[in-house]
Formats: C-alpha cells, structure tokens, sequence
C-alpha cells in the first residue's frame, strides 16, 4: 500500500505551499520542518543527511527523511512498514509503538533502534535506506525501556544507552548504559545506572550516545517536554561518573522547551544540533541549530553572554556543504495519481489491504468503508483513518470526493477530519433519504465521550469539495462546495488539540457500522493545502 522510493531524487523537487524553511538567500528560518516529526535523529554518510522521528501508533511508521544541507528535507521512505507485535497494533494503540529512534550508520548498514515501552528495545537495519529494511529484532524484551542509542567503540566493544518510562517502569528521570553485542542485536548485560536526574533535571531521557576526543557523551533532553533544556554528560568511561553540562535552553527566545536531537558533523567540519519545540496542536516541529566547541562541551544556537549555555536561533545561515540541494519539502498534497498512496499519509493502526486502492488510470484515490469495532464509542477507536500531519501554523486543505454507497446499507460515511484527542469532520453519510452532509465534533474523544454530529443538508449530489482552513492557535473553519468555486462555511469553530503524543493531524475517513458483503466507496481525487 505504500512504496519504497526507488530513489532519492524522485521526491527532491517537492515545495510546500505552506511552508518552507530555505529563504533563498543562503539562510533559513526555524523551524526547518513545521511538522509533528518528534524526537528527530539524524546521521551523516557521505554527503547525505538521512533523519528518523517518533511515530507512535501511526503505520507505516520509522519516517526515513532525506537532505543533502540539513535544511531542506524530503521523505523518502519508511523503516517499519508494519508495527509489531502485529496482532497487538491491529488496532489503535495511540501514543504507544515508536519511541524516540536513534539512527546510526555502521560498518556499511544502517541501524534505528526505539523503545516500545510495552515491550522493549527494537532494532531494524537496512543497506539501502531507500529499499526495504529487515524485520525488526527485539533487542531487550522489557516494560519501560524507552529513548535507546548505540555505540560501537574503537576498542571493539558496544553500548546502548537508555531511560525509563515511569508508566511502566516505575521508575524515570534516570540512565543506564549497557553492553551490547557487535551485531546489535542484543544487550549482553545488566549495565549500570549512569546519571540520576532527580534532584537537578527531571524527567532526563532522550538518550544519544556519542564519542569525540577521548570522552563519551550522552546527549539527554531534561525538564520535561515543553519546557526543559539539553543536558550533555561526559565522562573518560561508557559507564562513568559523568559531569553535567546545559548546553541549550529557551532564554530570551519564544522557543520553548528545546531539546532532544541529533548532533551532527558535516564533512566542512561544521557542527550542528537538529532538535524539536512542542507546540501543542502542531505537534513537535523541528530546528535546526549551529553548534561549537569548548573545553569539550558543546553550545548550541547563539550564546549572547558568552555563559555557554546557548539559545535558538529564528534565523540564521545554511550550512557550508558542497552538494547541491534543490529546494525541498515533505510532501503534503496529493494528486493520487500513482501507483500507492504518498508517503505523507499514515494510518491509526495496522492497514488492511481492502481499505484503499490506488487507482493510476484515473488519477484518484479509493477508500472502502470500513466497519467501526462494535464496541467503538467513536473515531478515536477507529483503525481506517488516513491522516498526515499538520504542515504549517496556518494552512487552508481541500479535497474532492465522489461517494458511492452501498444501496442495501444505511450509514456509511466518509468524509474530511481533523483529528486529535478531539475532533471535527465534515462527511457524507447514506440515509434513508439520500446522502446527507454532516458536521460532527467530538471533544474529549480519548476518554469515550460521544459524538455530537448535525445534519447541514441532504444532498442532490454525490461529488462534493470539503474544506478546512486552520488559523494561528488550531481554529479551524470548515466549509463545502457543490462546484469548487462558492464554499458555504460552518458557522462553528472547531479547536485543534494534539493527539496522543502527537500533534492533530487532517485527512480522511470511510466508516461503516454494519456488517456487509461489499461495502461503499469514496474516490477521492485529490487533496491539496494552499495558503
């Protein structure tokens, strides 16, 4: 259902009518991606720049981003085509799955290890980034192992650093190394508990491990996600003592909270710190800073009372790199007329294979109705849904879909959502008096809280243009068109909130909530965000 890119120049000219980070002139303004890829970790090989994010519950799920700059990204691919264990998230599992990835490269392959914290530390490596990565391999079974990073060391031994999740460990805001075996696949012993983040830097977790200069570092994010600061320790030994160190904090900066990234070299010998910023309904969205050093500790962003802890950039210069690099962004609209869907899209949970069908010849996209689980209380419980992530702070999104029900059933829906721990939608449903349009909201849906849906029309019609445009702060206004030229407007506003984790995100829906023998389809021909 979704492809492989075959190359990375294939998605290179994609530009954003939302938002792009290049300004044209040799500078970018921050962040260099306006959306939900949290918890981003990025490695150099060459002359490429390859990045990895959190994707929770969201299938397919390991984003593989590509740059040649740092500045201007693509998505390119995906590590983990299916959540495992595949029974398990066969069903939503929101802000369970993926946890902050590490991505490293070596003895030519690459690695990405997450905690899932209901099972424990995985793996998956691949070759070729741009092709199919292997199975996944469960590198520690456990509850509460969360945030892990590899090191394979000069002297042939290997690390992998990790924090806990209180929810299932009964314990935070504390590190441990451990020893790994060369090939990765597993910890070869219990480690030992390097840093204690109680008294001074709550909630440290995050964990990147690196070596520079005889001394081993473990990057670690503290203070909690909206707010906290970038802890580095460093010590002479992988399992310490480690001295403590801020490197990076809000300051005079409306940046808040930023930490957790990647620390990157390019091959000019620059140095650079890719980080995220929470910001609510948006998610976490990702900067870009410069970084130097020393007496061995790093400072990220500009340091204005030279204390060396630094401060956000909101804009400043590219990166020297000698590679060329067009202009790029992911992609966010989608015309459907190739052979999957884009790689924008993803789903609440493991997809089946009759919930869609990419259809080239006529440039369109179709979604089957899928039957809601009996004993769903709403769409939060909803397997089907194909979502992206927000692009920017204020976007406008319309799609056009043709809806063709089932004539033996009643009920069927589909329709445009944006969807977090509440949400809004404009949909189609089949009644007994035609196709109705609906508005339906449903706030606190997380915890079970019942729709509110209104009839707006029955309609003449079975083509419709659905509509929502999101101002600063996630309000959105949602409006629908018979002809794609005069919009008719819902006078309520609906507030975006973040899911699970995650930021909101838009796309859309095709329900059902009977049983049948072949069920009605929405061909969807296109969807595109605009100003």
């Amino acid at each position: 259902m979704f492809a492989a890119a075959s190359s990375v120049f294939a998605q290179q000219n994609v530009v954003s009518n939302v938002w792009v980070a290049d300004q044209g002139d040799g500078t970018y303004i921050n962040p260099i991606l306006h959306a939900d890829y949290s918890d981003p970790d990025v490695v150099r090989v060459g002359e490429d720049f390859y990045m990895t994010a959190s994707s929770f519950n969201a299938v397919p799920g390991l984003p593989i981003l590509h740059s040649k700059d740092l500045v201007n990204w693509s998505l390119v691919n995906y590590a983990l085509e299916r959540q495992v264990p595949l029974d398990h998230f066969a069903k939503p599992q929101h802000g369970n799955g993926v946890w902050a990835p590490a991505i490293r490269y070596h003895e030519g392959e690459f690695y990405i290890y997450w905690g899932d914290p209901d099972f424990g530390i995985y793996m998956v490596k691949a070759k070729d980034p741009l092709g199919q990565w292997e199975e996944p391999v469960l590198v520690e079974a456990g509850k509460g192992l969360i945030d892990p990073c590899p090191l394979w060391d000069e002297d042939g031994n290997a690390y992998l650093s990790h924090a806990f999740a209180g929810s299932r460990a009964g314990i935070k805001s504390v590190l441990v190394v451990k020893p790994m075996n060369w090939e990765g696949t597993k910890t070869t012993g219990a480690g030992k508990l390097v840093f204690d983040g109680h008294d001074a830097h709550p909630t440290v977790e995050g964990t990147k491990f690196y070596k520079r200069n005889g001394y081993y570092y473990i990057f670690a994010p503290a203070g909690g996600v909206s707010k906290g600061w970038q802890l580095i320790l460093r010590s002479k030994s992988p399992y310490g003592p480690y001295e403590e160190y801020i490197s990076l904090a809000q300051g005079d900066t409306p940046i808040n909270g930023p930490h957790q990234g990647a620390w990157i070299a390019t091959e000019s010998g620059e140095d650079w710190f890719v980080h995220f910023q929470d910001v609510e309904a948006y998610g976490r969205i990702t900067h870009l800073q410069p970084m130097s050093w020393k007496n061995d500790w790093p400072t990220m962003g500009e340091d204005p009372d030279g204390d060396g802890t630094g401060q956000p950039v909101l804009k400043y210069k590219k990166p020297s790199v000698t590679a060329k690099q067009e202009i790029a962004t992911p992609a966010d609209s989608d015309e459907f007329d190739g052979n999957d869907i884009g790689l924008q899209w993803q789903w609440q949970a493991n997809p089946e294979a009759t919930w869609a069908f990419a259809n080239p010849a006529e440039s369109k996209l179709r979604l089957f109705t899928a039957q809601l689980p009996e004993d769903a209380k709403n769409l939060w419980e909803a397997s089907n849904l194909l979502l992206q992530k927000f692009p920017a702070e204020e976007f406008t999104t319309t799609s056009t879909l043709e809806f063709t029900p089932n004539p033996k059933l009643q009920n069927e829906q589909v329709g445009l959502i944006v969807m977090g721990m509440s949400y809004a939608y404009l949909s189609l449903e089949s009644t007994d008096d035609g196709i109705s349009l609906n508005y339906g909201t449903c706030i606190d849906a997380e915890n079970g809280k019942p729709e509110m849906k209104k009839e707006l029309a029955t309609l003449d019609t079975n083509s419709i243009q659905l509509r929502v445009t999101v101002s600063k702060g996630g309000i959105c206004k949602f409006s629908y068109s018979g002809d794609g030229e005069k919009f008719e407007e819902i006078k309520e506003l609906f507030t975006a909130v973040p899911g699970k984790w995650i930021g909101a995100k838009v796309g859309l829906f095709a329900i059902r909530n009977t049983k049948t023998n072949d069920s009605g389809f929405a061909d969807v021909d296109w969807f595109r965000f605009n100003k």
